[in-house]
């Protein structure tokens, strides 16, 4: 299940780029990586591989990065447009 999530990210890039007509990362993309990731991280500390669970480690922190910059992004423009933001955290 980890490996289909974290692969699931790239046929979610791959079919926004080619309804893009260009290469694009879609927010979908992140969210796969960090639930993939993570539960990816949970095998390698079961595992007890420390380059397994170094690997995975510092890919959630990437994508948790990404995650924050999208989140702000999204609520910087809501409040430039007077809106809610849609993406705020719960």
């Amino acid at each position: 299940m980890a490996q289909l999530m974290f692969s699931m990210r790239f046929i979610v890039q791959w079919i926004a780029s080619e309804r893009a007509r260009r290469s694009i990362v879609p927010e979908t993309f992140w969210y796969f990586s960090l639930v993939g990731g993570a539960m990816l991280l949970a095998y390698a500390i079961y595992r007890l591989d420390p380059v397994f669970i170094m690997g995975q480690a510092m890919g959630l922190i990437i994508y948790s990065r990404n995650i924050y910059f999208i989140r702000s992004s999204h609520k910087e423009e809501a409040a430039a447009s007077g809106e809610p933001a849609a993406h705020s955290a719960q």
